[in-house]
């Protein structure tokens, strides 16, 4: 099967990857040059047995529509039902009228009752544009004052443009987050291992949100939803009511849903849907799986998921090395050292997302999250160990990394270890 994967950065790198165990080619548009088979030409240009669309703004741009009306297998929701990321107003209506368990809300175009709204809540205060912002439309924070600011800098345009101006206000909930992917085929929808990913720039969760700085999997719940209970009630909570309510609404749902959850003292609550695999998550889920990815997206696009997927019982961790500046005004133009040396250290996987060339034919910095460096190992603790020896390896002015990226998650790793 010839397999073609839209989008160039390191989510769209590992899907690639881990396609071609299956595929006889996988091409990838317009991709990087650190992604083999990248080529730059319209997917609609292209000839393929099946389309994986991985960013959101072409799916909410209706690609996934287009090549459906030329005959084409996709892998990516319509336009109608992209519109669960390309809105989180439309999401959050949606998720109280399917009954999932989520935070209060409002949705605001004014700042008067968007101000008096906040004025009713307690910290933390959560505020998110309603458009697309690539991971960064979304503020938390204690202070009040910063929170009223913000709506004005998002209602006004002037930090977002027209994403930002229509918002969402939400409660502040508090726990672990979990990401969770589930490949849907409009009917049904099946659960891949769960990640946690690290959104906040700076060590200890500190400083603006970005796109995310790293993740690992697999997630593993303690106590009351440890042992599959946490997929349980997901499945039956979360997915299957949304899934309904999708087609209550007339929209056939073949993609991934992307669900970012909190798990709260009152139990798991929806933060977000997005339309799409999450990256950073994508390059330390997908590579653990030990069935075939390629027949499961096959068959979701086709409208009928018969396999059920598997995993490997080992852990990933990805650290993203990202560029000086990143997320306001990342620098860009800076010459890459270290890449074979990174690549040298057993069980790491280097994928390129904010790529170019140089005039040398260098590879270079072209964004903020330029790399991800994904150890793996036996648990959380050696697959971390081994992605920090990759990333001692790499290079260049201004590179910035967290240092704390799945280090708890490390730590109960090794003290479980050590007890046995």
């Amino acid at each position: 099967m010839r397999v073609c994967v839209v989008g160039s950065g390191g989510r769209e790198a590992a899907l690639a990857d881990v396609l071609a165990r299956d595929a006889t080619e996988v091409l990838v548009t317009p991709g990087n040059p650190m992604i083999e088979g990248s080529v730059d030409i319209p997917p609609e240009d292209l000839d393929a047995d099946l389309f994986v669309i991985g960013p959101e703004v072409p799916l909410v741009d209706g690609l996934a529509d287009r090549l459906r009306a030329d005959g084409q297998l996709v892998f990516g929701p319509g336009a109608d039902g992209a519109v669960l990321e390309g809105s989180k107003a439309y999401m959050k209506d949606l998720l109280a009228e399917a009954g999932v368990p989520t935070a209060a809300y409002g949705s605001f175009t004014e700042a008067q009752p968007a101000r008096a709204f906040l004025d009713t809540m307690a910290p933390p205060f959560v505020i998110k544009t309603d458009g697309l912002a690539a991971g960064k439309g979304v503020l938390v924070t204690d202070d009040l004052a910063e929170a009223r600011n913000t709506v004005d800098d998002y209602l006004s345009g002037a930090a977002f443009g027209d994403a930002g101006q229509k918002l969402v206000i939400e409660e502040g909930l508090v726990g672990p987050e979990v990401s969770v992917f589930v490949v849907c085929d409009g009917q049904r929808g099946v659960l891949l291992s769960p990640a946690q990913d690290f959104k906040r720039i700076g060590d200890g969760g500190t400083g603006p949100n970005t796109g995310g700085m790293g993740s690992y999997s697999p997630y593993l719940p303690e106590g009351d939803l440890a042992g599959g209970e946490l997929e349980r009630i997901f499945a039956d909570d979360f997915i299957a009511p949304t899934l309904a309510a999708l087609r209550d609404r007339g929209i056939d749902y073949r993609g991934v849903l992307y669900a970012g959850l909190m798990l709260t003292a009152d139990g798991p609550k929806l933060l977000e849907y997005n339309v799409r695999f999450g990256d950073p998550e994508t390059q330390v889920v997908l590579p653990r799986m030990t069935s075939s990815l390629l027949n499961l997206l096959a068959q979701a696009a086709a409208g009928s998921i018969e396999a059920q997927p598997t995993f490997a019982d080992d852990a990933m961790v990805n650290v993203v090395c990202a560029s000086e500046g990143y997320p306001a005004s990342p620098r860009t133009g800076d010459r890459i050292e270290g890449l074979e040396a990174a690549r040298a250290v057993p069980g790491v996987s280097v994928y390129g997302a904010g790529v170019a060339t140089d005039d040398n034919g260098a590879v270079a910095t072209a964004g903020g999250r330029v790399l991800s460096v994904c150890g793996r190992g036996a648990n959380v603790a050696e697959a971390r160990q081994q992605a920090y020896a990759a990333v001692e390896r790499l290079s260049w002015p201004g590179m910035t990394v967290r240092t704390d990226i799945a280090a708890a998650a490390a730590a109960g790793a090794a003290a479980t270890t050590a007890g046995l």
